[in-house]
């Protein structure tokens, strides 16, 4: 029915206004957010996924960094950053758990990690020797595997000397490439002109 297809045709240009319209005021905010100085990064409101996709546009188009959080589709948001402050994967590991970021936090785990890991170094070091096997398991099947008939074999094999490598004696075609995919567009060209 006509009807139907005007009010399609009326929703869909409806919704491309709003689309843009959405996008203006994206643009306006985020060139508010590059001009502030004192703001590395900022979180938008929870948005749907067109818009979300609106904003990682408009946010990779001004030279920014932007990352969608949040498990469910209702909750899901955009955060933008400044470039030169682009999240570690620490950074973004925290937002994913939906915690706030703190760098001192962070700092303090890191260096803990540090420590715990010096020390189970310096435990290394001085710590008895890691306990191996009582014998050699060579000795157990000396009898299957022989003491010098493996040794005199593994002096006798010889890598072969061109291995890996064509010498040129053995190559027919000498053309360099350009001069081969020179030879095939020639080729091309002229079965083209026959065809016409």
């Amino acid at each position: 029915p006509p009807e139907q297809a005007a009010r399609m045709k009326k929703l869909q240009e409806q919704e491309k206004r709003q689309k843009v319209e959405f996008r203006k005021r994206m643009e306006q905010e985020v060139s508010q957010f590059i001009q502030a100085t004192g703001e590395p990064r900022r979180r938008f409101q929870p948005m749907n996924k067109i818009e979300r996709s609106i904003l990682h546009d408009v946010a990779e188009v001004a030279g920014l960094t932007s990352f969608s959080f949040g498990d469910d589709e209702d909750s899901r948001y955009v955060m933008v950053f400044k470039k030169e402050f682009a999240p570690s994967d620490e950074e973004l590991d925290a937002y994913r758990r939906g915690e706030e970021w703190d760098p001192a936090r962070a700092e303090e785990r890191r260096r803990l990690r540090e420590l715990a890991a010096q020390q189970e170094e310096a435990e290394l070091e001085c710590g008895p020797a890691p306990p191996g096997p009582p014998n050699d398991y060579k000795d157990k099947y000396r009898h299957l595997i022989g003491s010098d008939a493996a040794k005199a074999a593994a002096r006798t094999m010889e890598a072969n000397k061109a291995y890996g490598c064509v010498p040129v004696a053995n190559k027919r075609d000498t053309r360099s490439i350009e001069e081969a995919m020179n030879e095939i567009r020639a080729k091309k060209r002229l079965r083209q002109a026959e065809d016409e």
